[in-house]
């Protein structure tokens, strides 16, 4: 589980791994914390898009972007298809995800607050569609 997760917008790859060491800094992002990012992408793809947890792992999702090892931090950018799910949810259907993947976290013994799942992936599906609007793509930086 990470203790500072900060979603981020970035025109490239290359770009986004210079957060690596202090994160993201002024650029447009949202900061959260105290759950595991690289597994909730994942999930939240599942329950946007479809497909199977451990079929979107075997593809290399999450994309790690850059990665200090030994459990540092690490910069990995969300997937075109999880970023087209958020930017094409209606708002219902993002609360209906938060309250699913809220109940598969306390399933596995990880309690989050469905209210704060609703705002982390609302306030996600808002910076999407930013980065969007200027051809540029989402990350998450996490230690």
């Amino acid at each position: 589980m990470s203790i500072i997760v900060e979603f981020f917008v970035a025109p490239d790859d290359a770009s986004a791994a210079l957060a690596l060491q202090t994160g993201p800094g002024r650029i447009e992002s949202l900061t959260f914390g105290n759950f595991d990012p690289e597994e909730a992408v994942v999930e939240w793809e599942c329950l946007l898009a479809g497909g199977s947890f451990g079929e979107l792992v075997e593809a290399g999702e999450p994309r790690i972007v850059a990665d200090q090892g030994d459990g540092g931090c690490v910069v990995f950018a969300l997937s075109a298809r999880l970023s087209t799910a958020l930017a094409d949810a209606e708002r219902s259907q993002l609360r209906d995800i938060a309250i699913s993947w809220a109940a598969q976290r306390a399933e596995d013994g990880e309690a989050i607050d469905t209210e704060i799942a609703d705002g982390i992936l609302s306030d996600l599906a808002t910076l999407v569609g930013s980065a969007r609007r200027r051809s540029q793509g989402v990350y998450c930086w996490a230690a």
